[in-house]
Formats: C-alpha cells, structure tokens, sequence
C-alpha cells in the first residue's frame, strides 16, 4: 500500500503522485483565511514535462507520496545549463537542469557535499541541510550596540544569496541559515569561542567542562599536600 501524506506534511522536495503524474514540491504555503475554511497554495514541478504549476489544496487534503533514494555527492560547478555533481566513492559525475534546482543553487558552495535525491534512477533534484554556514559579503554598515533582532535590512552571502538579517550582522560575519525557507538563523559562532569571550582577551572564559577556580585552587593544595607529608614507610 502507498504511502499517503497530507498536506499539514508537506515539505519542499517532497514528491506526491496527483493525476497520475509525479510532482516535485518547490514550494507552498498555508493559508487561514478569516472566513472559510484553511487551504495550502503550492507550486508544483512535474517530473515528466518539467511544467512548473501553481495548485491549491484544502488542508488536510491527502495525495500518495513518491519514496526517493538519496546519495551523498560533491557539488562540482554550475556550467549554466546545468549543474555537476559527482559520486565520491565512484568519481562518477550527473548533471541536474539548472532550472530544477534554481532555488537552492544559492545556498550551494562549490565542492560542499549535498544530497541529490532519485525518483526511478534519474536524479530530481537536491535535498539541502535544515541550516547551513555562510558569510556576508556585502550588507550596510551595522550600528555600534543595535542588538534589536525585529529589525531587518538585506544581506548578500557569499553564493549570492540575498537573505533578511538583523541591523547587527556586518560584512564578514558568519551566520547560520535556513537555506528551505532562505532566513537568518543566527550568527555562527566557532566551537572554540563562545559568545562574547573574542571581546574578554585578558580574561580567561570557562567552558562547561573546565573547573571552577575554587575547585582548582583545592586541587593544587592537595597535590602540594602530597608532595610535602612525609612518606610514614620510610624510616627517619
């Protein structure tokens, strides 16, 4: 039996099967009107033609869904038409229609690795992390202790994506995105830095794992303890 999804599941790069037809999700919307009944405005890419079309749906209204496979491959180049992508256990390299996947070409970093997803053994497009790293290149100028997040200005990222960001974020900052629904996150930060201890050079930050100075402080008066007891075995 096939599986069935609804549309309150639906996600972009989801393919479901309607009139006989697959389709890819490129993108939909949930919409609550204030009278009627809630509905979900999508468009939708057919495999088979490579139409794009713009459908609604009533919510909860359900359709059969495609099972993909999906394949780890390096993201070569983007030669215009279409875009290389290579196998990196067999070097073997595809191309994907630069149209398929025109929607995620600016969150993709050359040589990154993504997953290319498969309908039949033929490849339909490309299946991006949850959030993904990228720097600013180019946005204006941030005010000096403007921390207010509600307040938004553009900001190109080093693919060329264009993406929505707080008054803080400055050229060269590294933020995290949401490459499904292309919006700031937050701003990525280093495993070995935390938040705040680049601007405290002359105080040491702790980390979760690091004792406290009370404790340390114990710890070294043990050890000189120790070295200084004299040994009860030995004779005076």
């Amino acid at each position: 039996m096939a599986e069935v999804v609804s549309t309150n599941q639906f996600r972009n790069g989801m393919h479901i099967e309607l009139d006989g037809q697959t389709w890819r999700i490129v993108e939909f919307q949930h919409v609550k009107p204030g009278k009627g009944g809630a509905f979900v405005r999508t468009k939708l890419k057919s495999l088979g033609a490579g139409s794009v079309v713009d459908k609604t749906f009533r919510a909860g209204e359900k359709f059969p869904r495609v099972r993909t496979e999906q394949k780890n491959m390096q993201y070569l180049y983007d030669s215009g038409d279409e875009v290389v992508f290579m196998d990196e256990a067999t070097y073997e390299q595809l191309s994907i229609p630069h149209a398929d996947i025109e929607d995620e070409l600016p969150f993709m970093q050359p040589s990154s690795v993504v997953q290319v997803m498969f309908v039949g053994g033929n490849p339909s497009g490309v299946d991006l992390p949850s959030s993904v790293v990228l720097e600013v290149t180019e946005t204006e100028p941030g005010i000096k202790g403007d921390t207010v997040s509600n307040v938004t200005k553009p900001a190109t990222l080093e693919t060329g994506a264009v993406v929505q960001v707080p008054l803080f974020v400055n050229v060269g900052d590294k933020i995290k995105v949401d490459p499904r629904e292309k919006r700031y996150i937050q701003r990525a930060y280093s495993p070995a830095v935390r938040p705040g201890c680049a601007s405290r050079p002359r105080r040491r930050c702790r980390t979760p794992d690091s004792p406290s100075p009370r404790r340390a402080a114990a710890a070294r008066t043990r050890a000189c303890t120790r070295r200084t007891s004299p040994d009860p075995s030995r004779p005076p």
